[in-house]
């Protein structure tokens, strides 16, 4: 793995991250909708990272 695909894997799980924090928030906050959405997006960001680090064990 280079320099960029470490970080580009890092960026992807972070972000997953965030946008997870986020759509706790707004469960809390009781706005189901905005949570639901936030939620999908950290779940695709998160998918977007395993397949980034998965495309790096194939090559090799």
């Amino acid at each position: 793995m280079n320099k960029n695909d470490k970080i580009n894997f890092w960026s992807f799980l972070v972000a997953s991250i965030c946008f997870y924090i986020i759509a706790v928030t707004k469960f809390i906050d009781k706005d189901t909708h905005t949570a639901v959405v936030f939620f999908c997006l950290g779940s695709a960001f998160l998918c977007l990272s395993a397949t980034h680090l998965n495309k790096n064990k194939k090559e090799k």
